[in-house]
């Protein structure tokens, strides 16, 4: 019996070993993934906040007591834009140059902040992004094309004009 038992235990030397390997790359993988879409939902997050705050700020200067309607002019449009991109309502025209490079806090370009009116007393601030993922751009494929992995973020903001 102790033979038995002893054949049994040296057979199965090294299979804990042989799953592990089989097993690390999937449990790799589901952890980069929850990662990466804690990243997307911050960055997202991060849209969105910029997107009130811009939001407010337009609220409250766009607002013509005198004609009872929102009025948007260039001006409150450019420092507008400027506070949703960079934090700070400067009236002079910021230049960005669009980088594929992956960033952890979203910085989007003026350019991507649309102001526009909604009505005539709402206004809305739309602010669109490309979240790039850490690890990589995409999926290849075996046939075709591969899958990108860049998802297109929209954080739009309406309120009413105070």
């Amino acid at each position: 019996m102790d033979r038995q038992a002893f054949a049994r235990r040296q057979a199965q030397e090294g299979v804990a070993m042989v799953e592990f390997a089989i097993t690390l790359p999937l449990l790799l993988l589901l952890l980069f993934a929850i990662g990466e879409f804690g990243r997307l939902l911050f960055q997202y997050n991060s849209l969105l906040q910029a997107s009130r705050d811009a939001g407010r700020f337009v609220a409250n200067e766009a607002w013509n007591a005198t004609l009872g309607r929102v009025e948007l002019s260039a001006s409150l449009r450019t420092r507008t834009q400027n506070l949703a991109a960079s934090g700070v309502a400067s009236a002079q025209t910021a230049s960005c140059s669009p980088d594929n490079s992956v960033r952890l806090v979203p910085k989007p370009c003026p350019g991507d902040v649309a102001v526009t009116a909604v009505g005539s007393d709402h206004v809305q601030v739309t602010i669109s992004y490309t979240f790039r993922p850490l690890i990589g751009n995409g999926l290849p494929a075996f046939i075709g094309n591969g899958t990108a992995l860049s998802v297109p973020l929209v954080a739009t903001t309406v309120m009413r004009a105070l």
